[in-house]
């Protein structure tokens, strides 16, 4: 009887136990994709996977069909700066033409350990200063592609914690079609040193994806810090620190005639916005008779949003709702925006503007009726020159449940 129980003890501890595949790094400036590929192959169910060394990477990173992995990367994956290389590697995304250097996949992934992620982005940055051949509305083209670092993508249940990340030549991380992902403790930090700026190196995308959760995080950037695109529901944002950002962004929406948009249940709290050119903003673009548009024509909703505790300073656009987002004035006029906005909520937005924009402090415009818009405990101040604070509002139907007196806009 001790005997039996002993042997079920070894069997339960073995079965328990998990495979490890540790990747070497071959050095010298080799290619060491094919080893973390290999390594992901050989160990995608119920293993570990060491990433500890330095490697170098110049092949697509393919890790699919993932079940229960743990990732640790301790070192550090950097990616080649070959444009030429890259624009027919990396892999097609389709939304807004963006591509990726890792497409993890799978169930049950927490990838973690302190390391970095490195997309060596400064040669991109600064062909793209010099051709600014950027695709469809801000997105990489098929020729000149701009690589995301780090994709999850049709997935569920990861954790992403403890990564540093650095030099995306695009969006730093993309949520793509996946479901219950959460980022913690993500320190970002894409900045350029040259003239050149880092276009659309925005910390977060979110596209088509569900219960996603982005907290405790540092991003020190030149675009959005977390942006909702098309199809982001259930998503909650708090704890952020960011930094030369373009905002918390809810959007761009509508952009495609004949797709339907839809953002809805975002809940965004305790975050501090600094020196950027937007605070908590939604961007739609306005309509558009063109029946193939790529620029607006859209159609959806942006519905249940809650921006709570949030600082801005030295932040042009502290609140904003642009509901013409890229789109001629004329044309929005004619054509008004088939996306609708309803129950945004406004919760103790403070701090100070940049003055860039005057007076102007918030900026509520929507070419056609926003319901349901509330704002309460807000504290405002104009930065620059300004000597007073200016609060506009466009067609939005709950001007009573603002704490703040509307005026319409010059135009």
């Amino acid at each position: 009887m001790i005997t039996n129980f002993f042997t079920l003890t070894v069997l339960v501890a073995f079965a328990l136990a998990r495979r490890t595949c540790k990747v070497p790094a071959i050095g010298g400036g080799e290619d060491d994709g094919p080893a973390i590929n290999a390594a992901f192959k050989k160990c995608a169910t119920k293993s570990k996977i060491v990433l500890d060394k330095y490697y170098v990477v110049d092949s697509l990173l393919m890790t699919e069909n993932l079940d229960d992995v743990e990732i640790e990367l301790s070192g550090t994956v950097q990616y080649t700066p070959d444009i030429a290389k890259w624009s027919p590697q990396s892999l097609y995304l389709t939304y807004q033409n963006a591509t990726t250097f890792w497409f993890l996949s799978g169930k049950d992934i927490h990838l973690y350990g302190g390391g970095t992620i490195d997309g060596n982005g400064q040669v991109w940055w600064d062909t793209y200063n010099n051709t600014h051949d950027s695709g469809t509305a801000g997105g990489s083209s098929t020729t000149f592609a701009r690589p995301i670092p780090l994709t999850i993508g049709n997935a569920t249940n990861v954790v992403v914690e403890n990564i540093r990340q650095i030099g995306s030549p695009f969006w730093n991380n993309f949520v793509y079609q996946s479901s219950h992902v959460t980022y913690k403790n993500i320190r970002i930090n894409t900045v350029s040193y040259s003239s050149s700026p880092t276009a659309n190196s925005d910390g977060w995308d979110i596209y088509r994806s569900s219960y996603v959760t982005v907290e405790d995080s540092h991003v020190n950037n030149d675009d959005d810090c977390v942006s909702f695109k098309p199809n982001s529901t259930n998503i909650i944002v708090q704890n952020m620190w960011c930094n030369g950002s373009h905002g918390i962004s809810v959007g761009s929406l509508g952009q495609y005639a004949g797709e339907t948009d839809i953002v809805a249940n975002v809940s965004v709290k305790n975050i501090t916005m600094l020196n950027a050119q937007n605070g908590a903003r939604i961007k739609v673009f306005g309509g558009n008779p063109d029946p193939e548009s790529t620029v607006g024509g859209g159609t959806g909703f942006v519905r249940n949003i809650t921006f709570r505790d949030f600082y801005v300073q030295n932040v042009d656009n502290p609140i904003l709702i642009n509901q013409c987002y890229s789109t001629n004035a004329d044309v929005c006029a004619q054509y008004p925006s088939k996306l609708t906005i309803s129950d945004v909520h406004y919760y103790n937005v403070t701090g100070t503007s940049s003055g860039a924009e005057g007076n102007v402090v918030v900026d509520l415009e929507c070419s056609a009726t926003c319901n349901d818009i509330t704002a309460t405990g807000t504290h405002l101040i104009a930065g620059g020159n300004s000597t007073s604070t200016e609060y506009i509002c466009k067609n939005i139907a709950t001007q009573d449940q603002l704490d703040f007196n509307c005026t319409a806009p010059n135009s």
